[in-house]
């Protein structure tokens, strides 16, 4: 599986806006969360952009301003974060059009990675932001 940085970074982004997100309404400046997280703020921008636009999170101008989460982290899932920012949770290197090869064929191994495909996308569809940010994670794969 191809997980881009952008796609990581997405998510440390979140986790981060969801545990610094206070009952005041207050939004978080993405200075700050560059900052902590050690990400450049350009590229940050660039994600929280995408963000926006599918609707995860809001944005604020002014004192108080910054970014919050648009819903509850219980009802974001890991994998509406990586879709957001455009990233395919892809095994595989086909083209819908094309299939694996140039001829058009499925690869002798293409069922086996797209298999693998569907279970990272299920498991990425299980877990809330929510799950990430209170550390539940590690608990819930040790229950498992």
């Amino acid at each position: 599986m191809r997980l881009s940085t952008k796609g990581r970074y997405a998510v440390m982004a979140m986790t981060d806006l969801a545990r610094r997100q206070d009952a005041a309404a207050r939004g978080v400046a993405l200075a700050d969360i560059a900052g902590r997280q050690e990400i450049s703020l350009a590229y940050l921008e660039q994600i929280f952009a995408r963000l926006r636009r599918e609707g995860l999170v809001v944005s604020a101008r002014g004192p108080g301003g910054g970014y919050r989460l648009a819903t509850d982290a219980e009802a974001v899932s890991i994998a509406s974060i990586v879709h957001a920012v455009d990233e395919p949770l892809r095994s595989t290197r086909c083209a819908a059009e094309r299939g694996c090869l140039i001829k058009g064929d499925k690869c002798i191994t293409h069922d086996l990675w797209e298999g693998l495909d569907n279970q990272i996308e299920a498991y990425l569809a299980s877990v809330s932001l929510a799950d990430v940010a209170s550390g539940r994670l590690a608990a819930r794969e040790r229950a498992a």
